[in-house]
């Protein structure tokens, strides 16, 4: 197990590292940020004193090593549009966006994980088709036609839910719903398939021949069986979740990171969009690897290959 997760961690040191050239090149790839953020009235003068105030005035390579010892610092340096660190930007915009997918992700499991079991156990039947539909439906709709689709219903033609911001619990129910939504649809057909497996293997048909309940068997030695491709998938789901919020939060005006990210990008200022992207990406390599150690634990032989 020490050397798996030794393993594991030098990957993601490896990955980490690489990620902060590509973060760093596809920010400036953006074009200069002076001409966004000084005023049209400001003078040559200002232009360059500002770019000289952060380091722009200096050759790629040599921003690139401050940038990187900065990191290695935990500094990203201060938001050309706020004039506050970036980090903490970052940091105070991740809550809610980790809130929105971790709601989303449990709408996800309690819609999908049922669905799936139920069709598995009752094949060609109208309940198996009926979740099959519903699986297509929810993979071929886009989450913002969703979230725009139920702002219409829930909103406006029938106003009992808020259509935007933060704070309460009936803000988290659309966009939760829109992104748990898409999420099921997944979770619903990988549960549905590898039950169906797991219903077929030889061990289940051995402990129904003894006589063992069926709710047993489903629950305790199927549906365990059949957990380790869905817990994996489940973990990089949230992943998922997490860069789809982007498009979400916008549709609801949901003061997370990727609306952060959006204007950032829009302002081109590199530091917060520096910050957040490392942010999240340091996020969904933790969860990765706790995916992994939690399959090593399900299926010691994983540690052991």
């Amino acid at each position: 197990m020490a050397r798996f997760l030794l393993t594991r961690l030098g990957q993601a040191l490896v990955t980490l590292a690489l990620l902060t050239v590509l973060i760093f090149v596809l920010a400036r790839l953006t074009g200069d940020p002076t001409p966004l953020v000084l005023p049209s009235e400001a003078t040559e003068a200002d232009r360059a004193f500002f770019r000289q105030q952060y380091g722009l005035d200096r050759p790629v390579h040599e921003q690139y090593v401050v940038f990187l010892r900065n990191v290695l610092r935990g500094d990203f340096g201060i938001s050309f549009r706020y004039r506050e660190p970036a980090f903490d930007l970052v940091l105070a915009a991740i809550g809610p966006t980790l809130q929105l997918a971790g709601v989303s992700m449990l709408v996800a499991i309690l819609l999908g994980l049922p669905l799936g079991i139920a069709a598995a156990l009752r094949p060609g039947s109208w309940l198996a088709a009926t979740v099959r539909g519903y699986a297509s439906l929810g993979q071929a709709m886009p989450t913002f036609w969703t979230g725009l689709m139920l702002i219409f219903v829930f909103a406006i033609s029938i106003p009992v839910l808020p259509s935007s911001g933060y704070g309460t619990a009936a803000n988290f129910v659309l966009p939760a719903v829109t992104l748990g939504f898409y999420a099921s649809a997944s979770v619903t057909m990988l549960t549905w398939a590898n039950m169906t497996e797991a219903l077929r293997s030889d061990f289940v048909q051995m402990e129904r021949v003894l006589g063992i309940p069926r709710r047993l068997i489903v629950l305790k030695h199927a549906l365990r069986n059949a957990s380790l491709p869905i817990v994996t998938y489940l973990g990089l789901q949230f992943g998922l979740l997490l860069g789809g919020a982007v498009v979400t939060e916008r549709v609801f005006a949901w003061p997370g990171v990727g609306q952060m990210l959006v204007d950032a990008i829009l302002n081109r200022d590199y530091p917060v969009v520096q910050a957040a992207v490392m942010l999240t990406a340091v996020l969904v390599m933790t969860i990765n690897l706790v995916v992994d150690l939690l399959y090593a634990v399900l299926d010691p032989r994983v540690s052991r290959s």
